[in-house]
């Protein structure tokens, strides 16, 4: 394990799968913070994590036998595990528990970039109309209107407010192009939660999280969350418009460099629009973070 896994990351509850992806009696095999895993699920469907030794994968077990195991929590459809000594509960997503939202994972998928790097893209509204041309944005409608940013003390999160943007198709069920409510919220290093504009409810607010698991400093699996409002569109339609937005980001991704996020403001030139990434990567460098980031020189 590296020196760069500083206590704060190691403490951390980090997601590992979709529990309901994870087969019964079977061995799958991932990788936390440079860490080899097994995990698998007993037949009371409670998932088990532990240190994987030797090459496990699609081997049967009873988990019952698995005695040295890593700390588990389920929250919002995915598996969570700690390497170190984890906090007794996770950030509250309390729409999740609504009972008319459609909740769903949107598929885990691997990206060659830090998972501070992932979180900072899912932050940038200002990509919108040049990725995704036609669905999240278009030309001219370019500009990222002055939006609020604050570190929260009490919450220990970062939260971006009043993010408005014109987007010709905001979700699945949207049906005409609308300026769209953004709000941001980055509970955990290396996990953001989105709620914007509900097409189908203008009082409510669709919500989408972004669970970072990483993989190593320079690789991560994100693992994507949809909760959703919404009354005419399938899981498959919902899913596969989310697996869209983030397909088009994921080249974006992988061509930034370096692939760790400097967390020096004068590392890369900031404009208006990044004003949250900059709240992100100062709000990590106080935390004292320094795995996938490039520190502040003090």
């Amino acid at each position: 394990m590296r020196n760069t896994l500083d206590s704060i990351t190691r403490n951390l509850w980090h997601v590992v799968a979709a529990t309901d992806e994870l087969p019964i009696g079977l061995v799958e095999t991932t990788t936390l913070l440079d860490t080899p895993l097994a995990l698998t699920r007993g037949l009371d469907g409670e998932p088990v994590v532990w240190l994987r030794r030797d090459e496990e994968q699609g081997e049967e077990i009873d988990a019952e036998t698995v005695l040295e195991r890593l700390p588990v929590k389920t929250a919002y459809g995915y598996t969570w595990t700690c390497l170190g000594s984890p906090p007794a509960e996770l950030f509250p997503i309390p729409e999740f528990a609504e009972p008319d939202r459609v909740n769903m994972s949107c598929g885990s998928i691997g990206i060659h970039v830090s998972a501070p790097r992932a979180v900072e893209n899912f932050l940038d509204m200002g990509h919108f109309p040049y990725v995704h041309t036609d669905i999240l944005g278009s030309e001219p409608h370019t500009e990222v209107k002055e939006y609020d940013v604050e570190v929260s003390e009490e919450r220990d999160e970062v939260l971006a407010t009043r993010c408005r943007f014109i987007q010709p198709r905001a979700a699945k069920s949207a049906t005409k192009p609308m300026e769209v409510e953004y709000v941001y919220r980055v509970p955990h290093p290396f996990c953001s939660v989105l709620y914007k504009s509900c097409p189908e409810d203008e009082t409510r607010q669709d919500v989408i999280g972004l669970f970072l698991q990483p993989v190593s400093e320079e690789r991560c699996r994100a693992h994507l969350l949809q909760s959703m409002i919404d009354s005419t569109s399938t899981i498959t339609d919902l899913r596969r418009f989310q697996q869209t937005i983030f397909g088009q980001d994921k080249p974006i991704l992988e061509n930034q460099y370096p692939k760790k996020l400097p967390l020096d403001p004068r590392a890369e030139t900031p404009i208006r629009a990044d004003k949250s990434a900059i709240a992100y990567r100062r709000w990590l460098s106080q935390k004292g973070i320094t795995y996938g980031v490039i520190p502040q020189a003090s």
